[in-house]
């Protein structure tokens, strides 16, 4: 039975799957693994149940080692000129004009790719500085345009919360983030409220959602009107998470509570 890692190839990045076979690894080792872009070093962030993992282990790169002071030397020097690679791409861009911003640069451990990420507003032509990147530094170049949250992923920055952005830190994976999520918790749809730094829906409005959902089965949406066994009234205000709700009736405002209910786990 093989090994499965959920591994992380940048400090806080997202986390992939690979297959150890019969390789026994702790959390918090450092291993080299086989990816698409070539040979990586990474960060064993735990060991992975199979039945949790949505992808075959047949389908899965390898873990090909633990890492030796060898590798992570190579690593360090590769962090160092990856910086200067960084520098270079910029200058490069500003002198063709690219309306793009590169955020950051990285070799593979076997420096096979030099990968860079670029924010832009549109679609960027940059096959003449891939050019020239790639006569610079004699390697396989590689360009790719991030989104948004990417972006505020790799610069950091504080949230609405007072904390460090999630993306940064614990959050590996992003999932989709919707309207009516901030529907389904009754919050005011005003951008500022519900938009995080990268200018996108705040992540984390997933993370109750689930909750929401259950305990809003049933309940009425502020501006109805329901009858109620004080009579018939317009719901001025609505507690999701205590199944609660405030009815005007006549001018007089009830409080009907619902209980449990549906909301049960």
């Amino acid at each position: 039975m093989s090994n499965i890692y959920g591994i992380t190839l940048k400090n806080e990045g997202k986390i992939y799957y690979f297959n150890g076979e019969d390789l026994e690894v702790e959390s918090g080792k450092y291993v080299v693994v086989e990816t698409e872009k070539g040979i990586q070093y990474g960060k064993v962030m735990y060991k992975a149940e199979s039945a949790k993992v949505n992808i075959p282990v047949e389908e899965m790169k390898k873990v090909l080692r633990l890492s030796t002071e060898e590798d992570y030397d190579t690593y360090i020097k590769n962090l160092a000129a990856a910086e200067k690679c960084l520098a270079k791409a910029r200058k490069l861009a500003k002198e063709l004009e690219l309306q793009m911003n590169i955020l950051d640069a990285s070799y593979t451990l076997d420096r096979k790719q030099l990968l860079f990420n670029f924010i832009a507003d549109e679609r960027v032509d940059f096959r003449e500085l891939a050019k020239k990147l790639a006569a610079s530094y004699k390697t396989r170049i590689e360009l790719r345009q991030i989104g948004a949250r990417d972006k505020a992923r790799t610069i950091c920055g504080i949230g609405q919360c007072g904390r460090t952005l999630c993306c940064s830190t614990f959050l590996n994976h992003i999932d989709s983030v919707t309207m009516n999520m901030a529907k389904n918790q009754n919050i005011a749809l005003n951008p500022s409220k519900i938009n995080g730094l990268c200018g996108r829906l705040l992540c984390c409005l997933t993370y109750e959602d689930d909750e929401y959902v259950r305990c809003g089965q049933d309940m009425p949406n502020v501006g109805q009107t329901v009858k109620t066994d004080f009579g018939k009234g317009r719901v001025v205000s609505v507690d999701i998470l205590n199944r609660k709700y405030k009815v005007d009736v006549d001018g007089v405002i009830k409080e009907i509570e619902l209980g449990c209910g549906k909301c049960n786990k």
